[in-house]
């Protein structure tokens, strides 16, 4: 009836078996092993202060100015910068105040010069200007 939203038949029995050897809660068990170093404070503000100053450079490049893990790094600064990792570069997810006001902005002078020319938008040239990478796999090139 609940499909895969449920509990697996041996899921069942092994949390029976814990709950009749005495055990009184469903959450999970304490891990052993060391806690983490890498997400402290301190390396949580090291990290923003360089993304902050150059956001073009690679979780690799930020790893060794660091001496943080790049499992770690990506932990900080996913949970913790709020950033997203695209085209293994960092940016923000989440524009800053400034950014969307300049966008409004833009966005308002584009509206009033269409309103004053009502053939503006014909005078605007597009292009694509992305990089396409070719690979030959005869000469592996």
């Amino acid at each position: 009836m609940y499909g895969d939203q449920c509990l697996s038949r041996t899921q069942v029995f092994q949390l029976f078996k814990k709950f009749k050897e005495s055990r009184e809660y469903v959450g999970d068990d304490p891990k052993s092993g060391r806690p983490s170093t890498a997400k402290t404070q301190e390396n949580v503000e090291k990290v923003a202060t360089i993304v902050r100053g150059d956001r073009r450079l690679s979780i690799r490049a930020i790893s060794e100015l660091t001496n943080i893990n790049k499992e770690g790094l990506g932990l900080i600064l996913h949970d913790d910068l709020g950033t997203k990792n695209v085209c293994a570069k960092v940016v923000p997810k989440i524009l800053t105040p400034e950014q969307k006001e300049h966008r409004v902005n833009c966005c308002a002078d584009t509206l009033e010069n269409n309103e004053n020319d009502p053939d503006f938008f014909l005078n605007i040239i597009t292009c694509d200007e992305s990089w396409i990478f070719q690979y030959d796999p005869e000469t592996k090139r």
